[in-house]
């Protein structure tokens, strides 16, 4: 995909998503770290001796429970989407880390909340206590939410007693973290470090979306998650295949699935079963629901477009073309890798290098050329083989 200007104002649409996806995360991670923590009956704390002096304050569970506002409220405060997506980020990062953390080292809260006598405060607590439990200490995510807040929301502050105000709000929600008797001294230090540690991996100049990024937070989620569904192994597994594939976004390389002649190694196959896998069911979902609609178009004159094709489907082509297959993931129908078979590998959902698509286009032009039909496919038919075709056409019309 290409960066957004920075200026690109944010859509609902786009607020909505990165909202859900969050709070998708965060009841996913959260609960379940809580679940395991419960489960075995953890009872260790990193609780202060001091900290037993600590005053319970009832009516701070108002400023507590106000970080749920601010949760939702950010998404749509942002203005820029380059903004939003960033906010996304960290957020979505500081959610997995701590719950890593929040796994390996489960704790318990250590100190008995007294009884409430105001009746709203009391039924606050109560809510509270409904999604939440005594666990999930170090790092407070409150404090590291906190610092994304800050970071996020006071540029959009011009008015110094505005900026004022949201400190001081955001101040008051850390400070209910200790005076609710939810988190403990050392748990309010470790969320401040989560935080800013969060602001650093994501910069604020961070425009583009990381497919990579998001490869690397599924596979945690499938540590966390899947080692409670699935074995522990086979998670990891998962797991790890997921953490090669972000490596390979991140380092850009086209070539980490090795294919040649229209066909994965085995080797491959060992390390990127899940995958592979997921491409393929997305692929037949795809057929089933454009079962009604041609598997390939006719682009120009001597250019067809599409996704991969099944045996079946490959008959229908004009006889002897040459196929350019820009799909890494899928493996060519053998009918079709065994004639004039060209593989460029393109990344998916990330836009590929100028020069790769002129070295794509140039070799297509060749083949037309010299008399030849060709089709050009990636998995499913939607985007890389489109930008492609449009270039070569682009570039043929300028020719003319």
């Amino acid at each position: 995909m290409i960066a957004s200007s920075p200026i690109t104002a944010a859509t609902w649409s786009q607020r909505l998503r990165h909202l859900l996806l969050n709070l998708l995360v965060f009841s996913l991670c959260y609960q379940t770290a809580n679940w395991m923590a419960e489960s075995n009956h953890i009872q260790r704390n990193i609780a202060f001796n001091f900290e037993t002096q600590t005053p319970f304050i009832a009516w701070m569970i108002i400023p507590y429970l106000s970080s749920g506002l601010f949760f939702i409220g950010s998404f749509f405060y942002v203005t820029s989407f380059g903004d939003l997506r960033v906010l996304s980020h960290r957020i979505v990062l500081a959610t997995v880390i701590a719950t890593l953390i929040f796994m390996v080292y489960p704790l318990q809260f250590s100190l008995l909340k007294p009884m409430i006598n105001t009746p709203l405060y009391a039924t606050l607590f109560q809510f509270l206590s409904i999604a939440d439990r005594p666990y999930n200490q170090f790092p407070s995510l409150h404090i590291a939410y906190c610092v994304i807040f800050w970071q996020s929301l006071h540029p959009n502050l011009r008015q110094r007693p505005a900026r004022i105000a949201l400190a001081m709000i955001l101040l008051l929600i850390a400070a209910s973290t200790l005076f609710t008797y939810q988190h403990h001294c050392l748990d309010i230090v470790g969320g401040l470090l989560l935080g800013l540690s969060t602001l650093q991996l994501i910069r604020s100049d961070s425009r583009q979306t990381s497919v990579a990024f998001y490869y690397f937070i599924a596979a945690t989620i499938v540590v966390l998650i899947g080692s409670l569904a699935l074995t522990y192994w086979f998670a990891l597994y998962i797991s790890f295949s997921l953490l090669l594939v972000g490596w390979a976004y991140h380092r850009h390389n086209r070539h980490f699935l090795h294919k040649k002649a229209g066909q994965h190694p085995l080797w491959i196959w060992l390390l990127f079963a899940p995958y592979l896998a997921g491409y393929w069911i997305t692929w037949k979902l795809v057929q089933y629901k454009e079962r009604q609609h041609p598997a390939f178009t006719q682009f120009s004159q001597q250019l067809w477009i599409g996704r991969r094709l099944t045996p079946h489907e490959a008959k229908q082509l004009p006889s002897d073309c040459v196929v350019f297959d820009l799909s890494p993931e899928l493996s060519e129908a053998s009918c079709l890798s065994k004639q004039h078979y060209w593989h460029f590998p393109i990344l998916d959902l990330i836009h590929p290098p100028t020069q790769l698509i002129a070295e794509i286009a140039a070799s297509i032009h060749h083949e037309i050329a010299l008399g030849r039909v060709v089709y050009l496919h990636c998995a499913m038919g939607y985007s890389r083989c489109k930008l492609v075709a449009n270039h070569v056409f682009s570039e043929t019309k300028a020719i003319q």
